[in-house]
């Protein structure tokens, strides 16, 4: 048995009191459950990992050192798979747990991108992400002044996995205006 998307929703209402972050950790949801598929993964799995990555992201505010950590943790005291735990753990650099596995390198690059993502929805005067293009977002991409906090190194990482940028930003474009709503974005 393996933790379920209700367990970790309970979780992140009981952990995560910001609404942007909880938003945040949906958008990366999604984005890895339509990643899965393309990247021969379980998009249940993908998605678990996706939701649960910023588990513990106020409680290690003061020491983020520890995130990823935290969050790998409660995941695995409820059975998550060994790869999801690994991903969550390995999704920031200062645990030193390598990303060296697909499901880690995904997570990686789709936390960054539904940050980007966000961004060029919230510049458009309706604040919604279902008139944005892919090919907005692109642009958007190549524009280091906007949407400053987001590593585009990080989002590059998808090339490692034999994905280019512009499939991968299409994945998510897709994958979050499926959310729009629950993301506030509609």
């Amino acid at each position: 048995m393996t933790v379920s998307r209700a367990e970790v929703l309970a979780l992140a209402a009981e952990l995560v009191a910001n609404d942007h972050l909880r938003r945040h950790m949906l958008a990366t949801e999604a984005i890895m459950r339509a990643l899965a598929p393309r990247l021969g993964g379980d998009p249940d799995e993908w998605a678990v990992a996706g939701l649960g990555h910023d588990l513990d992201i106020e409680q290690t505010e003061d020491d983020f050192s520890r995130h990823g950590r935290i969050a790998a943790d409660l995941l695995k005291e409820r059975h998550a798979g060994e790869a999801v735990v690994h991903a969550i753990a390995a999704h920031n650099p200062m645990t030193g747990v390598v990303a060296d596995d697909t499901m880690s390198i995904a997570l990686i690059a789709a936390d960054q991108l539904s940050g980007l993502i966000t961004a060029a929805a919230l510049v458009r005067p309706d604040k919604s992400l279902l008139g944005v293009a892919p090919k907005s977002v692109r642009k958007r991409f190549k524009e280091t002044a906007f949407a400053r906090g987001v590593e585009r190194e990080s989002i590059l990482r998808c090339e490692e996995l034999g994905l280019p940028l512009d499939e991968f930003i299409g994945i998510g474009v897709a994958a979050m205006q499926a959310a729009a709503a629950d993301l506030g974005l509609a």
